[in-house]
């Protein structure tokens, strides 16, 4: 069983996920900073958004960033809007630095994910990056974030909120905040692992770790993804880091988060355990 005796691996992971300290304003060696990281994001009517987020991103001191779109036909042109940016941003030899994946299927966070990370590994991403077009991701982290798996050779990279150094957006109420704390326990708990933030949307994987755990093999589709997929990444014997991030509320558009979702939420870390036990 998950819960009783950990692998040798598990054990190391979970003392190296403590705090990995920087500062936001990370500046990486010119070789690391040219290294191929492609930011996946998905979005669903996110056109008030995005604009914001591209020119958060394409701002950034990494040369080497590229930026994934991946829209589920969004009502309110967010799609369009990302092609319209993409056309802006060039990389000096004049090759997109952005561009739009297009699905007709609204089928889960999950699956969008799933989509953009299995492409952007495709196209030649050395690391992939999920990251919310909603602005709760720090951007400034990035750098700090690849500075880490590039010096330890992390499989996976955690912008956490619950190592010492990491915050919730004011905007949060006492009761939503104790219930993330809870749903982060809780996964954690029944799969067996010490990483503090499995519930968490701001990761960076490298393309070596998302060949390992075949992304066409996860099966959820909601916010379980998250922890499913750091989950498989410990099975698979990858090393997880953690690093502090202040998560911030979103100021336009509406959270995504339905009934359908908890129930899986709730559901997934049991099926895990499940699955990995006959194994």
């Amino acid at each position: 069983m998950i819960g009783e005796q950990k692998t040798p691996r598990e054990t190391a992971t979970a003392s190296a996920s403590g705090t990995a300290s920087a500062t936001a304003s990370t500046k990486l060696p010119d070789a690391w900073a040219h290294t191929p990281l492609t930011v996946v994001m998905p979005t669903y009517n996110e056109a008030g958004n995005l604009p914001g987020m591209v020119e958060l991103l394409m701002g950034l001191d990494l040369p080497g960033l590229r930026l994934l779109i991946v829209d589920d036909s969004s009502p309110d042109g967010t799609g369009q809007i990302a092609e319209d940016l993409a056309e802006g941003h060039l990389a000096e030899d004049g090759t997109p630095r952005m561009s739009v994946l297009h699905r007709t299927t609204k089928d889960g966070l999950g699956r969008a994910y799933a989509a953009g990370m299995a492409k952007a590994v495709e196209d030649g991403a050395r690391y992939v990056l999920q990251m919310d077009a909603d602005g709760s991701h720090p951007s400034g982290k990035i750098a700090e974030m690849l500075g880490v798996a590039m010096s330890t050779g992390a499989g996976l990279v955690v912008g956490s909120r619950y190592v010492p150094g990491g915050t919730l957006s004011d905007a949060w109420g006492a009761h939503r905040k104790l219930l993330s704390r809870w749903a982060n326990a809780y996964a954690s708990t029944i799969l067996g692992t010490r990483v503090r933030d499995i519930t968490g949307g701001f990761n960076m994987w490298s393309a070596e770790a998302l060949r390992a755990i075949d992304l066409a093999s996860v099966g959820s589709a909601g916010y379980s993804f998250q922890v499913e997929m750091k989950f498989k990444a410990l099975r698979r014997d990858f090393q997880v880091m953690e690093v502090p991030i202040h998560f911030e509320d979103r100021t336009i558009g509406e959270s995504k988060m339905n009934l359908a979702v908890q129930l899986e939420s709730i559901a997934m870390p049991w099926k895990l355990r499940a699955r990995a036990g006959k194994r």
